[in-house]
């Protein structure tokens, strides 16, 4: 393994390459044509979202033609009509009993404007869509509140007091519930007077009028569509928090330590105390146990009696209970590194050193930068129309759902069952598909600018961090050469192999929940030892490999060598020198971390800021809850701080590691280091400490 780092004798006992070796070769060819052909699946599969998809079902419902209400592109033109409401409200209470056999989905419904409500002192009617006889536009039907009752001919009539339309009486008020008309178990007692007074027949009362409708609404399925399109909702949000904001935040972070590095560490600790709190108080408030600005599922003005629970507020609950627990880890955590922060500040001293010499680095991260934005623009589009790519069917039922045909003047009983929108395994297998992809296309390209990072930084140290004709011209753009060149392959298993880690933790703690869920957890101590334990253990091993592929890719940018052999030599190099590393990059890392977070939680603070705007709180671009925006922008946030900070993160892996090669080469000494890093990790009395 002798020497790894530093000069490389060739055969004849010269010098080959000089400070990075350049007697490579492309290396991991297979990972690289695995990686462009998941590309290529993944344009194949976003291309059949593109094709079956439509984002506005997330949001909407069906009519009983199988029209998506607000969709202009429908039989009729719905644009306007986004609210789905049921006109037959026996077959509403129907649907709610226990044990019936007829589904919401087949009772009748119809898209309209807004949610009607029984009139005072009269009989509202809501009819069906103007057609055949009822010689009316859809506008005017609009205009004159669904009712044209009065248009209808004896036989009409008698069909809708019968409850088989086209006709339908407004006995129960209704409020707008995510786009669909609730309906409030309070029926109005004049409507139900005229009712029975014109011979309807009778009416069914209760609870279950409520609990069918609402019961739909506030589904897993529904409420997981919802998450997906306040996502697509505040694609302003996400691009101004997740993209501009973080990235005006980096940059005056990386200035910042280059000019002010001794105070830094002090104020990114305290900031990010700060921002968790204010990220918390948000939640809080979201959550109604702060102030009067709770989350509610009811869309537009409404009786301020009237309360309908949603799912999204118990999530937000559970949010800010989990963000309360962090806020105390978090303090006691600041507590813990105040000793150890002037070391931290020490060895950004010499990365900042690095960044003042080698001046394109703070340019570079622009690059993945633009790549990832553009990406990510695309992707999360595709992921929309995946989420919504399923097929619009009719219903097999054997219900009784005969109504009034305004085209064939009479009532029909055949083909008379609800619409639904029905998903198919292989849909779920596509999205799972994106998700990876998307997963292990970040990890690619973060994976990237580290080893080009990592190649500049190296050139650095090993010259000395003098101006010497070693060091090759504009060292970014020759390290993004030899990465193109022979290392793409390296960096697509690398990043392969922590998503797929990932991606395994991820399904095992899915299954972990629903055992939970259904009590099948191990009940003895055995069985609960191996349960945690395993959990333990996999979490172990996935921060394992975290690691080594962080320094694995600092050996491919200074060796040239395959994934495998880079990770055994940076395996074996921080074993012979695990105090040195451990006391001064643990801290360095903390602090590093501390500073995405900062800039993480203020993409989250202001995605709340923009979100609690009148535009995200009502009418059509009403969200359903700030929580998944908000995660989208610390996400995303966090994605960009870590592509910048990576300048500092990874110049100071790849000087330690130097280092470390440095002082086996020359017996204890190194030869090619900076005096401040000698001074570190030079400490014979903090080493002796940190061996006791």
């Amino acid at each position: 393994m002798r020497p790894v780092i530093g000069r490389y004798p060739s055969s004849d006992g010269g010098q080959l390459g000089g400070v990075i070796r350049k007697d490579r070769k492309c290396r991991d060819v297979a990972f690289l044509v695995i990686f462009i052909a998941f590309w290529v699946g993944m344009i194949v599969n976003s291309s059949f979202g593109f094709n079956k998809g439509n984002p506005l079902r997330l949001n909407y419902g069906l009519d009983y033609k199988g029209n998506l209400c607000g969709d202009k592109y429908a039989n009729l033109d719905l644009h306007e009509l986004e609210l789905r409401y049921w006109v037959n409200p026996n077959q509403v209470y129907e649907s709610g009993m226990k044990n019936s056999v007829f589904k919401l989905a087949d009772a009748r419904s119809i898209c309209l404007l807004d949610c009607p409500i029984p009139a005072e002192d009269s009989l509202n009617w809501v009819c069906d869509y103007p057609d055949g006889d009822i010689h009316l536009t859809l506008d005017e039907w609009i205009d004159r509140n669904y009712d044209y009752f009065e248009f209808l001919t004896p036989d009409m009539k008698n069909s809708s007091l019968q409850l088989q339309g086209p006709c339908y009486p407004v006995i129960y008020p209704s409020v707008n519930v995510f786009w669909s008309c609730q309906f409030i178990a309070r029926p109005s007692n004049m409507s139900l007077r005229h009712w029975q007074q014109m011979g309807g027949v009778n009416i069914n009362e209760g609870l279950e009028i409520d609990n069918s409708i609402h019961k739909i609404i506030n589904s897993r399925s529904s409420v997981l569509k919802r998450y997906m399109a306040d996502i697509g909702k505040s694609w302003p949000v996400l691009f101004i928090c997740g993209g501009i904001l973080p990235l005006f935040l980096s940059v005056i972070w990386l200035l910042l330590i280059r000019h002010f590095v001794s105070g830094m560490p002090w104020i990114t600790v305290i900031l990010f105390n700060i921002l968790i709190i204010s990220v918390t108080m948000f939640l809080y408030l979201k959550a109604g146990w702060m102030g009067n600005d709770a989350v509610t599922p009811i869309i537009g003005e409404h009786d301020p009696y009237v309360h309908v629970y949603g799912r999204e507020l118990t999530h937000l609950r559970i949010a800010a209970i989990v963000m309360t627990a962090v806020i105390g880890i978090a303090i006691l955590a600041s507590i813990a590194i105040v000793r150890r922060i002037l070391m931290a500040t020490t060895v950004l001293k010499v990365a900042a050193k690095v960044i003042g010499e080698v001046q394109a680095l703070m340019i570079f991260p622009a690059i993945p930068y633009a790549i990832l934005a553009i990406f990510y623009m695309i992707w999360l589009s595709a992921a929309l129309h995946l989420f919504s790519s399923g097929e619009v069917r009719q219903n097999n039922c054997e219900s009784n759902c005969c109504a009034y045909d305004l085209g064939s003047k009479r009532i029909t009983c055949e083909r008379c069952c609800g619409y639904s929108i029905h998903y198919t395994p292989h849909i779920g297998i596509a999205i799972l598909f994106h998700l990876f992809g998307g997963y292990w296309a970040t990890r690619f390209f973060i994976a990237g600018s580290s080893t080009v990072i990592a190649g500049s930084v190296a050139s650095y140290y090993w010259a000395r961090g003098d101006t010497s004709p070693e060091i090759p011209f504009l060292p970014v753009f020759a390290s993004m050469k030899r990465l193109l060149r022979y290392s793409l392959g390296s960096v697509a298993l690398g990043s392969l192999v922590v998503s797929f880690v990932e991606s395994i933790r991820f399904i095992l703690e899915s299954i972990r929940r629903k055992l939970k869920v259904s009590y099948t957890t191990p009940e003895n101590w055995f069985g609960k030892m191996v349960h945690h334990s395993s959990r333990c253990c996999l979490q172990c091993v996935e921060w394992t490999i975290k690691s080594v592929n962080r320094y694995a890719y600092i050996m491919i940018a200074i060796t040239g060598k395959s994934f495998s052999k880079s990770s055994a030599i940076a395996t074996e190099l921080i074993m012979n020198n695990i105090l040195r590393i451990g006391k001064v990059n643990v801290v360095g890392d903390v602090i590093l971390s501390l500073g995405k977070l900062c800039v993480s939680l203020s993409s989250a603070l202001f995605g709340f800021l923009m979100l609690d705007t009148h535009r995200y709180k009502s009418a059509h671009n009403k969200i359903s809850s700030p929580l998944f925006p908000v995660l989208a922008c610390w996400f995303l946030g966090y994605v960009v701080a870590t592509l910048f900070f990576g300048v500092i993160e990874v110049s100071i892996d790849t000087i330690i590691l130097s280092f470390c090669q440095d002082a086996e080469e020359h017996q204890g000494t190194a030869q090619y280091a900076p005096p401040l890093l000698i001074e570190t990790l030079n400490d014979q009395n903090e080493t002796q400490r940190l061996t006791q």
